[in-house]
């Protein structure tokens, strides 16, 4: 692999994943989630993983995969109401849920993916959903302080990559992929369609590829989860 060849397989994806580890995750409802590194993350048997995306997808699909294992400890998310098996791994103290508005949650990774040390709001200010963040007194006004969030690992599902890591997105798999992948200090995706540098229209790029250290091509998804958690209901 070279600097503008960074295509590999899901077997030396394996040894970026490490117990204890930060993880950030793209996707919404499981929708720009990416399936094949979902499956590479379980089978590298990591545990006591600290997840930072959108939600905790669906028990079948998704991140929801691995939260029903219980090898997250922690899990940062704007809700997690699509996976039951999330909240009662939350409401039995297995998995520690921290809320936080949707849009605050990618303001706050974005921050982390851009420099910045972030940034004052008064959403969640007076709620449960303050978790004693600091306060801070402009004028006559109180904010809530966000901080940024970074990570050590950032997985991303992608429509197309060139072999450098540019990335197009597939309409609203788009989502939070975009904020993941500047946010971590490596950068995973998975791409249903990878070309060679040069072959995609600069104008179109969204993700430039100098945040991205690996690509892998994606297999699609595996609906056999789905059917397994059926018939175990």
């Amino acid at each position: 692999m070279s600097l503008f060849n960074k295509i590999t397989d899901y077997d030396t994806v394996k040894s970026v994943f490490f117990d204890g580890m930060t993880l950030l995750f793209g996707g919404f409802g499981g929708v720009g989630t990416p399936p094949g590194l979902i499956d590479c993350l379980i089978d590298s048997g990591v545990k006591n993983v600290n997840l930072i995306g959108n939600d905790a997808g669906f028990p079948w699909i998704g991140m929801g995969k691995f939260i029903c294992m219980e090898r997250a400890q922690t899990l940062l998310a704007s809700h997690i109401g699509s996976n039951p098996v999330a909240g009662d791994l939350m409401n039995q103290g297995k998995l520690k849920v921290e809320f936080s508005p949707q849009g605050i949650l990618v303001e706050r990774i974005r921050a982390g993916g851009v420099g910045l040390d972030g940034f004052l709001t008064e959403i969640g200010k007076g709620t449960k959903l303050a978790y004693d963040k600091p306060l801070v007194k402009i004028g006559n006004k109180e904010f809530l302080y966000e901080a940024p969030i970074t990570g050590d690992v950032s997985i991303v599902y992608a429509k197309k990559a060139d072999t450098f890591g540019n990335l197009l997105f597939d309409k609203t798999a788009r989502n939070t992929n975009p904020y993941v992948a500047m946010a971590s200090k490596i950068t995973v995706v998975e791409a249903d369609e990878i070309v060679p540098m040069g072959s995609l229209d600069p104008e179109e790029i969204i993700v430039p590829g100098i945040y991205v250290k690996h690509i892998v091509q994606s297999k699609g998804y595996n609906w056999k989860w789905k059917w397994e958690m059926t018939d175990n209901a």
